[in-house]
């Protein structure tokens, strides 16, 4: 692991300007090493992660925690992930390299983990040339932040994945990058993308990743990273993006069981095409990877679940924590753009009468059977939608080469809602 320097905030003030990138550069080196002269791997997993306010300040603990738990022992020795520990906090720095040094205590001494930290003199003074523009000095810094993160990578491996401190990955990613990559072995392209939000996913051959650096030192008070990224793309000669499906990342949104009502019935409901999904639990009896669970197809993020072999009974089921009147219900598989890994034979069940310990429904009715893995549905007549307390995802026939569920979607009566929240 690559020592740590303790963020000297004097020396922000002392800076007039970032200096030019030669100067930077210099500025850099020693820090870098000890880093380069590392046996390269495949693939180096790159995150960059900053102090900030919200309800969920471990989410970059969970996402090296999905980085490790989604690859296997023979994957994991083409690894290495490198973590960019941000900012001037010296209390929240510390903190952090506690909290990863105690739970990753193994990938450290191994050396497929290394945290690193930018000199203070990295960065321009706060505010500099930005006009007093909070949101400027924000996305300025995250460019400096990953220029930093991705000159410390470029030696370390022969491609780099850049992720965000929020997200989670589909289990043997790096198996699947590998295929991809061969696939394309002789196309030309500058980066390839696995998600499609942000800059989560995007995955570059690190000896492009000087000019990148580089690039984003030029123009990093100029746009947020993901469109400076756009641009460099295009200037590699890469016209249109490549969308790799099925996505492997995505963000993992922030869950507090006790906020489940209140983001239902404000944030989503800003949209009366938005769902409801009320409070409740999701199980099933199909094999659970750890970093997808059957929660994740009941959330209102982008996350999914993902298992392989289906066989006919299978089922994906939500039990309410309070019987509700439905006038809708949604469910989605497969990927997005392509469709794969779809149900192919399935319905969709409304359950009642609440029983046992743990619960379950002990009758069921039919709501719809599943077109092309997806079943999107008006509860007609809108008495059986009345007191439903569990939805059933149902597969009718064996199905091998994997599912993806990646939303059931539920809308309540609007009568039933305004009535509860007057």
């Amino acid at each position: 692991m690559l020592p740590l320097p303790v963020p000297q905030e004097d020396s922000h003030r002392r800076r007039k300007d970032l200096g030019p990138p030669e100067d930077w550069k210099n500025l850099t080196s020693k820090y870098l090493e000890r880093l380069q002269q590392r046996k390269k791997t495949w693939l180096t997993v790159g995150v960059s992660s900053r102090p900030r306010p919200g309800p969920d300040p471990s989410s970059l603990l969970y996402t090296l925690l999905s980085v490790f738990r989604a690859t296997s022992k023979v994957e994991q020795k083409r690894l290495t992930v490198l973590v960019h520990l941000a900012g001037a906090d010296p209390a929240w720095l510390g903190e952090t390299v506690l909290h990863i040094s105690s739970l990753f205590s193994p990938q450290i001494l191994a050396g497929q983990l290394l945290l690193i930290h930018a000199p203070p003199d990295a960065y321009p003074p706060a505010g500099a040339g930005a006009s007093g523009a909070s949101g400027r000095e924000l996305y300025s810094e995250q460019n400096v932040d990953h220029a930093f993160l991705l000159s410390s990578a470029s030696k370390l491996s022969e491609y780099f994945l850049l992720l965000e401190d929020n997200a989670f990955c589909a289990p043997n990613f790096i198996s699947h990058l590998q295929w991809k990559v061969e696939a394309l072995r002789s196309q030309p392209w500058a980066f390839l993308e696995f998600a499609n939000l942000g800059v989560l996913g995007k995955l570059f051959r690190s000896s492009d990743l000087p000019t990148l650096a580089h690039f984003l030192l030029l123009f990093y008070r100029e746009k947020p990273l993901d469109r400076l990224l756009a641009h460099f793309r295009v200037l590699l000669a890469q016209k249109d993006p490549i969308l790799c499906t099925p996505f492997l990342f995505y963000h993992r949104a922030p869950y507090d069981p006790r906020n489940d009502r209140q983001k239902a019935l404000g944030a989503h409901r800003k949209s009366s095409y938005a769902p409801d999904n009320p409070p409740g639990a999701a199980f099933t009896d199909m094999k659970v990877f750890e970093v997808h669970s059957p929660w994740e197809a009941y959330t209102l993020d982008e996350s999914f679940f993902w298992t392989l072999n289906v066989s006919a009974g299978n089922h994906l089921t939500v039990i309410l924590n309070q019987p509700a009147d439905l006038r809708r219900v949604q469910v989605l598989t497969g990927t997005i753009v392509e469709g794969k890994y779809a149900l192919e034979r399935g319905q969709v069940e409304l359950g009642y009468g609440p029983e046992g310990m743990p619960q379950r429904c002990s009758s069921f009715v039919l709501l719809g059977r599943l077109l092309e893995g997806q079943l999107d549905q008006e509860v007609v007549p809108r008495s059986v939608g009345h007191q439903v307390s569990c939805v059933r995802l149902l597969a009718n026939a064996n199905q091998a080469g994997g599912l993806i569920v990646r939303h059931i979607y539920l809308w309540e009566e609007h009568a039933r809602d305004a009535g509860r929240s007057g």
